[in-house]
C-alpha cells in the first residue's frame, strides 16, 4: 500500500501545471513583470505622507508691512503651490478656481496685530479629503507660528532699555513666568520602532502582502475551475491520483513562483526605497503560512466555481473588503468596532500585524503568535474544504 501522498502522484500534477504556466504568456506577464513594478508604484505612491505643491489661493486684501512679511512666510513652505490675488468676492469657490485651499488676508489685519486685538485669518478647505484637509490646516497653523515667533522676538529686541532696568527689579518669581509665558510651550517627542517616521515602512507588508494575495489568490481560483471547463478535471478523477495529490499538486507550482515573487519584492523594496528587512527565517515563517493560506482560499473559491468566470468574479469579491479593510496601508484602530472584528477574519490582517510586529517592533514570538496561528490553521482548513469540493465533484 502507498503511503497518504506519493511524491510521484503529486509530482505529476505539478508538473503538469507547470506547463500550462509555462505555455500561457499571460500568466508569465502577470507573475514576471507586475511584481516589481507594483511594487514600485506602490512604493512611491505611500513612501511619503505629506502632501506637496497643493495649489491653493492665497489673498493679501491687507497690503500692510506686516502682511507682506507673513505672506514671504508662507510662501516658503512646499506643502502649497499658491496662487496670489489681491481680491476676492465672498466666499472663494475652490472647484472654479482650481484650489484645495484658500487662504485670506483680511483687510486691517496688520493694525489688529499692533492694537492687541488680532483678527482671525479665515482659511477654506476642501473637506472631501478629510486628511488633507487637516494636514494643510496645521502647515499653515505652523507658518502662523513661526511668524509670531518672529514677531515676539523683533518685539523683544526693540524695547528701549529703560523697560529692561524696570523688568530687572520685578521680583524673580515674576520675571520667570514672564519669560515662560512669552516662550512657546512644546512638547519633546521620541519616535521609537521608526524614528526615521518613513511610512514605506509601514506599509510594505501590505504592499507585499496585496501583491500576492491578488496573484495567488486569482491565479489559483481559475486552476481547477479551468480543469472543469476544459472536460479535464473529471479524467483526473478517475486516475488513481487521491484528491490531496491533486491539491498539493496545483499548489506546488504557484507556491514556488510566490516564493520567488517575494524575495523579488523584497529586493525591489530594499534596493529601491532602502527598506531594512530584520529577522528574516520569522519573516519567512510569516510569508509562507500567509502564502499557503493564500493559495488554499484560491483553491477553495475554484472547487467552488464551475468556471473561470465565475471564480474570477468571487476572487474579486472577496479581495476588494480585503484590501480596504485589512489594515494594510490604514491603521486598524480608524475603523468602527464592528468592521475590526470582520477585518480580523482576513489573513491579510493578521499577516500585516506579524510582519511588522517582526521587522518595525522586533517583538518577541509570543506577540505574533495568534496571527501565525491564525494563517496556519486557515491554510489546513481551506485545503481540506478544496478537497472536500473535489469529492462532491467526484460523486
Amino acid at each position: 500500500m502507498r503511503g497518504r501522498y506519493s511524491l510521484q502522484a503529486v509530482g505529476s500534477v505539478a508538473r503538469k501545471e507547470f506547463i500550462h504556466i509555462y505555455r500561457d504568456w499571460r500568466i508569465l506577464v502577470l507573475l514576471l513583470i507586475l511584481p516589481p513594478v507594483f511594487t514600485l508604484i506602490f512604493g512611491h505612491a505611500f513612501e511619503s505622507t505629506s502632501s506637496s505643491d497643493v495649489p491653493a489661493l492665497l489673498v493679501d486684501q491687507d497690503h500692510s508691512a506686516l502682511s507682506d512679511m507673513f505672506v514671504r512666510e508662507v510662501l516658503k513652505a512646499t506643502t502649497f503651490k499658491w496662487k496670489q490675488t489681491a481680491t476676492v468676492s465672498g466666499q472663494p469657490d475652490l472647484l472654479k478656481e482650481g484650489v484645495r485651499a484658500a487662504l485670506i488676508i483680511p483687510l486691517g489685519w496688520g493694525e489688529s496685530l499692533k492694537n492687541g486685538d488680532p483678527v482671525p485669518l479665515p482659511l477654506y478647505l476642501d473637506g472631501a479629503d478629510t486628511n488633507t484637509a487637516t494636514e494643510l490646516k496645521g502647515r499653515v497653523q505652523e507658518s502662523l507660528g513661526d511668524f509670531q515667533k518672529q514677531q515676539r522676538d523683533t518685539m523683544i529686541e526693540s524695547l528701549p532699555e529703560g523697560v529692561i532696568d524696570l523688568a530687572k527689579k520685578l521680583p524673580i518669581e515674576v520675571r520667570k513666568e514672564f519669560v515662560s509665558s512669552m516662550t512657546q510651550w512644546d512638547v519633546k517627542a521620541r519616535v521609537l520602532y521608526n524614528p526615521e517616521e518613513r511610512f514605506i515602512d509601514y506599509v510594505v507588508p501590505g504592499v507585499i502582502g496585496i501583491i500576492l494575495q491578488l496573484l495567488t489568490v486569482t491565479l489559483t481560483a481559475c486552476t481547477i475551475a479551468r480543469e472543469r471547463e476544459s472536460g479535464t478535471l473529471y479524467q483526473l478523477m478517475v486516475t488513481a491520483l487521491r484528491r490531496n495529490e491533486i491539491v498539493v499538486g496545483k499548489i506546488i507550482p504557484y507556491l514556488a513562483i510566490s516564493i520567488v515573487l517575494i524575495l523579488v519584492v523584497m529586493v525591489v523594496a530594499g534596493w529601491h526605497f532602502h527598506v531594512v528587512f530584520h529577522q528574516p527565517v520569522m519573516l519567512g515563517l510569516i510569508c509562507l503560512l500567509f502564502l499557503l493560506c493564500s493559495l488554499g482560499l484560491g483553491l477553495l473559491i475554484s472547487a467552488f466555481s464551475r468556471t473561470q468566470t465565475q471564480a474570477i468574479q468571487l476572487s474579486v469579491f472577496f479581495l476588494l473588503p480585503v484590501f480596504v479593510l485589512s489594515g494594510a496601508f490604514a491603521p486598524l484602530e480608524q475603523l468602527p468596532q464592528p468592521i475590526r472584528y470582520l477585518a480580523e477574519c482576513f489573513p491579510l490582517t493578521h499577516f500585516c500585524r506579524a510582519f511588522r510586529l517582526v521587522n518595525l517592533y522586533r517583538a518577541g514570538f509570543m506577540f505574533y503568535a495568534d496571527d501565525l496561528l491564525f494563517l496556519f490553521v486557515g491554510a489546513i482548513a481551506t485545503f481540506f474544504g478544496a478537497a472536500l469540493l473535489l469529492k462532491r465533484i467526484q460523486e
